[in-house]
């Protein structure tokens, strides 16, 4: 009954993005003053993290450098493939010191070992960004008609809900931006809004309050993202259980972005839906269900998502009595040595 309720819900969030409505927000009227008066406190005991006001390792290079340098192999194996991230202080990496800590860093190394080519990787992720601010970054990305990527990440989320921007304008911005890398020709896959219920110095009643957000806005990213050809894996309570257990080990310095290990957890959470969506890695002809995976309502399939962090969800069947289907997997880890970048010519 929960999760359909959520998933009416992202059901909701997701028509209001793509029909233009902006009323609903994330939590309650009632709850807005405490929310934010929270939130504040806890960015003050955390550090100021807007926009532009931190500095992250750069991790922009190339990957596996060893496979271009092959001899004897057709020049089609070892072109570099593309690879690019887009999002907020997550996906930049903001909490560690080192470019290979990074998240980008990590899903490079990754794909390239799986792939057994080299990779290029662009980073236009920017701490403190909102899903509006994707617009730009898309820009960037796309703004090179030389170098179009073969596959995007987008890690986007946190800051909507401590900024209170409504869930429908926040997906509308999501659906667009992989709208417009889908028509460029790459793949795309979106990490979810992480549970912010899961951050040491969030206290009740904001614990609650920002886990149901949270997972509410996963669940429509989620919905938004597969109808426009996109991907999906759920970060949702991926590091709950870790962080509430060891976050001296999970958290970073600031005791709010991940440590190198938790970025790592996350990578490899990603890795192997980023390497499936271009055809790298292994796919089992049915749903495993023992695992629970198989095909359900896009909207289902997008809260159970929201409940399960490292679960994937894909459009399957165009369309069925209750609307879109789509896939829920939940795909094997694998973790993976990670490198420095090589530079490039940018």
């Amino acid at each position: 009954m929960r999760r359909m309720s959520r998933a009416r819900v992202a059901r909701r969030i997701a028509a209001g993005a793509a029909y233009g409505g902006g009323g609903i927000g994330l939590v309650g009227a009632a709850a807005v003053g405490l929310l934010i008066a929270e939130v504040q406190l806890a960015k003050r005991q955390v550090g100021n993290h807007g926009r532009g006001s931190v500095q992250v390792p750069s991790a922009n290079g190339l990957y596996g450098r060893v496979f271009a340098e092959r001899q004897g192999t057709e020049v089609a194996e070892t072109e570099p493939l593309r690879f690019a991230m887009l999002g907020d202080s997550t996906a930049a990496g903001q909490g560690v010191h080192r470019a290979r800590q990074t998240p980008a860093a990590l899903l490079a190394s990754g794909l390239s070992a799986v792939a057994e080519r080299p990779v290029e990787m662009r980073n236009v992720a920017l701490p403190g960004a909102m899903s509006d601010d994707l617009d730009r970054q898309v820009a960037v990305i796309l703004s090179d008609p030389d170098w179009v990527p073969d596959v995007c990440v987008v890690m986007i989320g946190a800051n909507d809900v401590t900024h209170r921007m409504p869930a429908t304008r926040s997906v509308r911005h999501l659906s667009a931006a992989v709208r417009r890398l889908r028509t460029a020709g790459a793949e795309v896959v979106v990490g979810t809004c992480p549970d912010l219920g899961t951050i040491e110095l969030v206290n009740q009643p904001l614990r609650y309050l920002a886990r149901r957000a949270s997972r509410q806005l996963a669940a429509a990213q989620t919905i938004g993202a597969v109808e426009q050809g996109g991907r999906t894996v759920s970060l949702g309570d991926l590091l709950g259980p870790e962080f509430l257990a060891n976050p001296r080990e999970l958290f970073g310095p600031d005791n709010y972005h991940p440590s190198a290990e938790g970025y790592a957890t996350a990578a490899m959470a990603v890795l192997p839906t980023l390497c499936a969506s271009l055809g790298l890695w292994p796919e089992e002809e049915l749903p495993d269900v023992s695992r629970r995976e198989g095909f359900l309502p896009v909207a289902r399939a997008a809260a159970q998502a929201a409940e399960e962090g490292g679960t994937e969800v894909t459009a399957a069947m165009p369309t069925g009595p209750r609307g879109p289907w789509a896939l829920l997997k939940r795909r094997r880890r694998r973790r993976v040595t990670t490198q420095d970048p090589a530079p490039l010519n940018l």
